[in-house]
């Protein structure tokens, strides 16, 4: 779904009560746990956790004028997405979630190559999505984020 806000108070007050509920309290088991030098923003209508420019002054290959991505939330139609890029390109860091998801939730793990999928909200496991925020901290994710690109610059 697509919603106007510019901030995240913004977004969560144009959520449904349920959706505020499960984002808010996503949100706050987020920045208890990320490490210091993210930074919370509206990216690409969600809520973001980046890497801000005065970290990473390159940004985000694809769009150099925005900061790297690194965490986001999003109320969508069916269901309430956490996009984690470090999962994505961690097969260590994915595997122990997979690992942790399953002791943590009794549903099935819904999950793309860095989009979790959670349809009710009674069925996110946030501890566990904390946890995996406090993984990563900004330089290594920077590290891996080059690594990735293979010295590719665009």
């Amino acid at each position: 779904m697509q919603y106007k806000a510019t901030t995240v108070d913004g977004y969560l007050a144009e959520l449904p009560p349920e959706r505020q509920a499960a984002l808010g309290r996503l949100r706050a088991e987020i920045t208890k746990n990320l490490p210091p030098g993210f930074v919370e923003q509206m990216q690409w209508g969600m809520v973001g956790y980046v890497v801000p420019h005065s970290l990473y002054p390159a940004g985000y290959h694809t769009d150099r004028a925005q900061p790297l991505p690194f965490l986001a939330l999003a109320s969508q139609k069916a269901h309430i997405a956490v996009y984690h890029m470090g999962i994505y390109a961690d097969p260590k860091l994915l595997a122990w979630f997979r690992s942790e998801h399953a002791k943590a939730s009794p549903r099935k793990l819904d999950m793309g190559k860095s989009c979790i999928r959670y349809r009710k909200p009674e069925d996110i496991p946030f501890d566990l999505i904390g946890r995996l925020a406090g993984k990563v901290t900004p330089n290594q994710w920077i590290e891996g984020y080059e690594r990735s690109l293979g010295g590719r610059t665009a």
